[in-house]
């Protein structure tokens, strides 16, 4: 059975970073800018992959399943007029004409709100059958191994066993926790390149046995394992060095909590002092809904969901709470307002 993967990529990071992304693809599937698939193309062996990612049209076009979105339209439009400005269908290039000036209230409840519509609209032509229609919400650790450049490369063994002992070491995470405070729940490991099965297998092994990586005992801690034979690739000009092989890690583990316990603790300093709260009052939000998950509130009942990774009775308002919270610690201040 087929399966595709749709990405929307929203705010000024995620579509930049989903640039650089698609890029990648298609360097990987050897589809050029315009969408077009040589004919007389190797890489890939010919089979239809790229299916995951690209929808092919009755010319041959090869289509993103992707959306942009932003409400502020000079990043997108840098995707519009870049190197890949004929590969994107433009109607999923969404952009609103002024940006939610770092405030949450603004992009949620107003400036945001005006182009809701539009967006659930182009992501149900691309994703018409949700199998999954009500997922639950988890908090998945990345892991990439190896974040290595091309002058350090050349010194490095680089091993099954090297790449998969750095997925557990803080540094290669894309979130900062330390998984030695925490427990592993579950693995999956994505290998690429020239990697065999009995390396995996003894390298997991020797994972198990250290004692600084703890897993929980109160269900079997299953490492999912998938192999990618083809060696990774990498974007002309780069940082990162072209090695033969490297490894991605999901793992769902108690020490992502070390990362929503910071942005608890900062949100509790910045609102005894009020930081900012005018200027969520003053797009239509209510004081009240602060007063809801600050200390004296209901913090203790619904971010402590968040930290536990997940809500047991599949309630979710919580996350609205939590995301209050977030909102006021990542406020930047405007400096004409100062």
């Amino acid at each position: 059975m087929s399966r595709e993967c749709i990405s929307i990529h929203v705010g000024q990071a995620g579509v930049q970073i989903g640039n650089a992304c698609w890029e990648l693809y298609c360097l990987e599937h050897g589809i050029q800018p315009d969408g077009q698939m040589p004919s007389d193309k190797t890489i890939g062996g010919g089979d239809d992959s790229f299916n995951t990612f690209f929808s092919e049209t009755g010319a041959g076009k090869h289509v993103p399943r992707a959306v942009f979105v932003d409400l502020e339209p000079t990043v997108v439009d840098e995707v519009r007029t870049g190197t890949y400005r004929q590969l994107f269908h433009p109607e999923q290039l969404i952009t609103g004409k002024e940006d939610a000036a770092n405030n949450y209230a603004r992009g949620h409840y107003t400036i945001g709100k005006e182009i809701v519509d539009l967006v659930l609209d182009r992501v149900r032509k691309l994703f018409q059958t949700n199998l999954v229609p009500y997922p639950r919400i988890h908090f998945p650790l990345v892991t990439y191994a190896p974040v290595i450049s091309a002058e350090k490369a050349y010194h490095e063994m680089l091993s099954v066993a090297e790449i998969t002992n750095a997925c557990f070491e803080p540094a290669n995470q894309m979130v900062k926790c330390d998984p030695r405070h925490g427990k592993y729940m579950a693995c999956c490991m994505l290998y690429r390149g020239d990697v065999v099965p009995k390396d995996v297998n003894a390298a997991i092994a020797t994972i198990k046995t250290k004692r600084t990586i703890q897993f929980v005992d109160w269900c079997p801690t299953g490492f999912k394992v998938g192999i990618n034979y083809q060696p990774p690739t990498v974007v002309p000009g780069g940082d990162l060095a072209k090695v033969q092989r490297a490894v991605c890690m999901l793992s769902n583990t108690t020490a992502i909590a070390e990362a929503w316990a910071r942005l608890d603790h900062k949100f509790d300093l910045m609102y005894a002092k009020r930081a900012f709260v005018h200027w969520y009052v003053g797009e239509g939000m209510e004081e009240g809904e602060f007063s809801e998950v600050s200390t004296n509130g209901e913090k203790h009942t619904d971010v402590q969901s968040a930290v536990n990774l997940f809500s047991p009775h599949g309630n979710f308002d919580w996350l609205h709470k939590f995301n209050l919270r977030c909102m006021v610690i990542f406020h930047k201040m405007d400096p004409s307002s100062s």
